[in-house]
């Protein structure tokens, strides 16, 4: 009995809960948009099926029997195996350099170094191919490298103004000679005579050694101890080369005036390096002067003095120029060569007739160029020898005397040589360049030029 009156009252509440979820449903529900039902009636229109095309490679043989693929392992990459080695490095070569001492020789450096006797000999024939080796002195530098089993590898020798002679040892033997690149300045400068002409040029930072050369150009003109009182105005235009901002070989002289007050004297150098200086009083054309080395230092002035050998006193019949072995030498005026060959001291000689009566000798040379014979015309600044100690000499030196009559006189103070060669010039030509002179000297003393000439626009 209870069983049947529950069954009946869990169907009727079914039925009410199902009745009030209908009737809330309908009474909750609200139209639908147009757009929203369009969107959910849309039915995607049917893919195109895939056409085939009629190649041969894309047609179907499913009558074929099915191969299984087949895989390999890739080959290993040789080349980025071995590019990936570890390099190879050679040894770094052995190095050997010193100085050249007072007294040595390339074979006794060399020696040094560890070279034995046959290797010494090929490294002085490889170096001589491009350097006189008889020009050696102290100072000059010496470089050996050798590879780690001992072979000569490569020697430098470094001499003046930084030029280098190197060879290469391998299946050749090579040597070169390195130059460095240097840059040519104009310097000008003035200075005021007070003591001496040495010290004045010391003063105002110009080379001392111009000295000896404006000494030597108006030697027999203007006496430096008398003349000279105080106060005289010297000016100045020189070149100097320079490689990293040092300065190598000797300055050389383009113009000087000398001042002194009622007089002026001024002295053009040629730009040729024949050393043919012309020298001008008052604007006037004096005389023209050929040095006999140009550059050289004064070491020893004409008359009596104590003999540098023998220590006695004798007169000393020449003037004497210091420089080194193998530096040229000039003639000092147009002539006739009369002599070459020995004269006791004087060692090898080369003799110049200028006319009947002057004749200038040139001694202790160690070498004359070939072919230079006796009867041959020579000008001016040609080259007849070069400077050497042969004969009775202490060191490498020019002996230059000037005989007239077949007497010694003063090679500073004659006249005559400069009248043999004042014929070759032209007045006109000459005047013109004394004013080229004096106008570059102006402006670089102002400060209009540049000191490099290559600057110049």
């Amino acid at each position: 009995m209870k069983i049947r009156y529950l069954a009946t009252g869990l169907f009727a509440a079914g039925g009410i809960a199902t009745g009030g979820i209908l009737l809330f449903d309908k009474l909750g529900k609200e139209p639908v948009p147009p757009s929203l039902r369009n969107a959910a009636t849309w039915i995607p229109e049917p893919m195109p099926l895939p056409t085939f095309s009629n190649s041969d490679a894309n047609d179907l043989d499913m009558g074929k029997k099915e191969v299984a693929p087949t895989f390999t392992s890739p080959a290993p990459l040789a080349s980025a195996i071995a590019e990936t080695s570890a390099p190879v490095i050679e040894p770094l070569p052995e190095v050997w350099s010193r100085e050249i001492a007072s007294g040595e020789t390339l074979d006794t450096v060399l020696a040094e170094a560890g070279l034995v006797a046959s290797e010494r000999a090929e490294i002085a024939l490889a170096l001589a191919a491009e350097y006189d080796l008889r020009r050696l002195r102290p100072g000059h530098g010496l470089t050996v490298e050798t590879g780690h089993d001992g072979h000569l590898q490569r020697v430098v020798l470094d001499v003046d103004d930084g030029v280098r002679i190197e060879t290469v040892f391998g299946a050749d033997v090579a040597t070169r000679v390195l130059s460095p690149e240097s840059e040519l300045l104009i310097r000008a400068a003035e200075t005021r005579i007070e003591s001496s002409l040495f010290a004045a040029l010391a003063d105002a930072g110009i080379p001392a050694r111009f000295a000896v050369d404006l000494a030597q150009m108006l030697g027999g003109t203007v006496d430096f101890r008398r003349d000279l009182s105080g106060g005289e105005i010297m000016r100045l235009m020189w070149r100097e080369e320079r490689v990293e901002g040092g300065v190598i070989g000797q300055p050389e002289l383009d113009f000087a005036v000398l001042d002194l007050g009622d007089t002026q004297f001024e002295i053009v150098w040629p730009e040729d390096g024949t050393g043919r200086a012309t020298i001008y009083r008052d604007g006037e054309m004096m005389r023209v002067f050929a040095q006999p080395v140009e550059g050289a230092r004064l070491s020893s002035v004409f008359g009596r003095r104590a003999h540098p050998v023998y220590g006695d006193t004798r007169m000393h019949t020449g003037v004497d120029f210091a420089a080194p072995r193998g530096t040229p030498i000039s003639a000092t005026a147009p002539g006739r060569i009369s002599f070459i060959g020995r004269r006791g001291g004087y060692g090898r000689v080369v003799e110049i007739s200028h006319g009947s009566e002057t004749m200038t000798r040139y001694a202790h040379l160690s070498a004359v160029p070939d072919g230079l014979a006796v009867g041959d015309r020579v000008a001016a600044g040609d080259t007849i020898g070069r400077v050497g100690a042969t004969g009775t000499a202490t060191g490498p030196n020019l002996h230059y005397e000037v005989r007239v009559n077949g007497r010694p006189t003063d090679p500073l103070s004659d006249d005559r040589l400069a009248e043999a060669v004042e014929h070759e010039e032209r007045n006109d030509d000459a005047i013109m360049r004394l004013g080229a002179a004096r106008t570059l000297l102006d402006e670089h003393l102002a400060g209009l030029l540049p000191t490099n000439p290559n600057e110049r626009l």
